[in-house]
């Protein structure tokens, strides 16, 4: 009897041993990351050997839009897997609904170690982070992380007394004046001048060191989940003098429609906000490592996205918040595990299906309501279709794109059509010339 005991206990074992593990998730969140600025495009001179790398390791979607390109609802959506319109923050002045189930939420249920690094944004309208980052993040779901300010809402609120890590390290280092009083002169874009920060309490790269941090204490023999929120290459534009030394000198296409700067002063917009990129490059090399330090890189799925675009002067605007490709669309790299290698698509994408994505690999059930879809399939080669449109919306304005044809209600109140594929630039609206196929579209944004 004790030795066929030992076999059934053995048996169990093997069972247990031969099931595989629930991968990883590291999810890689820069903030306002333009969706042409990637390798591969010859008109923008920006070097990302560590993105390449990942896009060579899994595939590439071209045809990405975010659910809302403000930063508040962006994030909110690509928590819940919900639209715009049910995703509960209208717009920065709301705080994240607690009621609301985010997919942190399900992966942490389901045993994993859910991290978060940076500028989360689920309480924007709230400017307090705690001094430590940890406000509010066992309610959205994480196990441990260090939440901070963005770029204007840390000095906002701290140029004082701090109210997020970020800046009470500044303080700490006697750091926050000078960088207060910086940020004071960068009021426009064309405010191209380094910081006076060293390197090390570059927002970026404090970001980076808490990832690698978490990761480093991450327990051992259980699936985790990371997202790291870079705060760049939101603006303002401000680079350190060591990114300035290969900033400089790279000739870039002039923003389309605009008439507010000289060209010398876009092409030097454009070499501060390819530095930033190039710096968040850098540092995802070095988070990358760390996992393969921890023996977990075959073992875990790796997305390289952001929340939404930057304008970049494009039609006179800057920023975000417009229905443009440039504002509302994003990059998306995903790589690692079953993913096919080296693979470019055109599948119709959302940010949102990044929540779905991960929770179908861990192997659990979408969260209700969630409107969200795995792209698990198209990463696997099961299919090359994965929607019909894409959504995405703000306040008063709402878009359905359906790959080519891409249709703007509320815009200034205006209802705006574009043909993508001969207009990339969106400068000629066919509202009124097209009025079948904007029929067609408006049954479909309905």
């Amino acid at each position: 009897m004790p030795s066929r005991r030992r076999f059934l206990t053995t048996a169990a074992t093997l069972a247990l041993q031969s099931q595989p593990k629930q991968p990883n998730f590291l999810f890689l969140l820069p903030d306002q990351w333009r969706p042409d600025w990637l390798p591969g495009n010859p008109q923008i001179p920006v070097q990302l050997p560590n993105i390449q790398a990942l896009a060579a390791r899994g595939m590439r979607f071209h045809k990405v839009l975010c659910a809302s390109p403000l930063c508040a609802p962006s994030r909110a959506c690509l928590a819940t897997g919900r639209e715009y319109k049910n995703c509960g923050v209208a717009s920065n002045q709301h705080d994240f609904p607690l009621d609301q189930q985010t997919y942190y939420q399900s992966l942490k249920a389901a045993g994993y170690h859910t991290m978060a690094c940076g500028k989360v944004d689920l309480h924007k309208k709230t400017l307090d982070w705690g001094l430590d980052g940890s406000r509010l993040l066992t309610e959205w779901g994480f196990s441990k992380g260090i939440d901070n300010a963005g770029k204007g809402d840390a000095v906002r609120s701290g140029a004082e007394t701090p109210k997020d890590p970020y800046m009470a390290m500044l303080h700490h280092r006697k750091l926050a004046a000078q960088h207060v009083g910086d940020f004071k002169k960068r009021r426009k874009y064309n405010a191209t001048h380094t910081t006076p920060l060293p390197d090390d309490a570059y927002c970026d790269n404090w970001i980076a060191e808490n990832a690698k941090k978490l990761l480093q204490q991450a327990p051992k023999g259980k699936p985790w989940h990371l997202v790291v929120n870079f705060t760049g290459p939101h603006s303002p534009m401000d680079i350190t003098a060591s990114m300035e030394k290969t900033a400089r000198g790279r000739e870039y296409p002039q923003p389309n429609k605009n008439t507010e700067f000289d060209d010398a002063t876009h092409s030097k917009i454009r070499q501060n906000y390819t530095a930033m990129c190039e710096n968040i490059d850098t540092r995802i090399g070095e988070i990358i490592a760390e996992v393969r330090k921890r023996g977990d890189l075959d073992n875990t799925l790796i997305v390289f996205s952001s929340d939404h675009g930057e304008m970049l002067g494009d039609h006179d605007r800057w920023g975000k918040h417009v229905p443009y490709q440039a504002s509302a669309g994003i990059p998306l790299l995903i790589a690692g595990l079953d993913t096919k290698k080296n693979q470019q698509t055109d599948a119709l994408a959302s940010l949102i299906d990044i929540a779905a994505t991960f929770l179908d690999y861990a192997g659990l059930e979408k969260l209700p309501q969630m409107e969200a879809r795995s792209l698990r399939p198209v990463l696997t080669g099961k299919t090359q279709k994965h929607r019909e449109v894409l959504h995405s919306a703000l306040e008063e304005w709402r878009l359905v794109w359906d790959g080519r044809h891409k249709l703007v209600e509320g815009y200034h109140q205006e209802t705006m059509l574009f043909d993508l594929q001969n207009d990339p630039l969106e400068n000629r609206n066919l509202v009124a010339s097209e009025k079948v196929l904007a029929s067609r579209l408006r049954k479909q944004l309905n």
